[in-house]
């Protein structure tokens, strides 16, 4: 018996919170005077018209539509724990991977260390030698608050 990695769930699902992290990261830089909907985003974007699998997309889909709608509250959770830093000031790499986390550690069926975990390599993969521990700050914050 061989077990492969190809389509089990925590495969799928770093592959699909990639996707919505990409997406997410690309909607920074969207011309406030030109608004496109975040629903066109995820289906215009290169990575999610390459992605094969379903699974992946369905969930990268539900993680980008749950951050856009639950923005507010997760930037509110973001400035609460980020020692009076503005969430303008935070990096967009940084800032999209704690939004993202956020949603899933608050809205999803994802366990709290697993969404922190993932976040963490999110960084590792995507931002500098900083963002690891700066993200785990935040949402270590965040899941203790969570806890009480």
């Amino acid at each position: 018996m061989t077990a492969t990695k190809k389509g089990n769930k925590p495969g799928i699902r770093r592959v699909g919170r990639t996707l919505a992290f990409q997406v997410l990261f690309g909607a920074c830089f969207d011309d406030p005077k030109r608004p496109v909907s975040i629903e066109t985003q995820f289906d215009v974007n290169p990575l999610v018209i390459e992605q094969e699998s379903e699974a992946a997309l369905d969930f990268a889909r539900e993680l980008v539509l749950g951050v856009t709608a639950h923005l507010a509250e997760l930037d509110k959770t973001i400035e609460a724990h980020s020692q009076h830093w503005k969430i303008e000031r935070i990096a967009v790499v940084e800032r999209t991977i704690l939004r993202l986390s956020l949603y899933e550690m608050q809205h999803t069926d994802i366990p709290v260390k697993a969404a922190i975990n993932e976040a963490i390599e999110l960084s590792k993969t995507f931002g500098d030698n900083k963002s690891r521990s700066f993200v785990n700050g935040i949402l270590d914050g965040a899941a203790k608050r969570m806890d009480k």
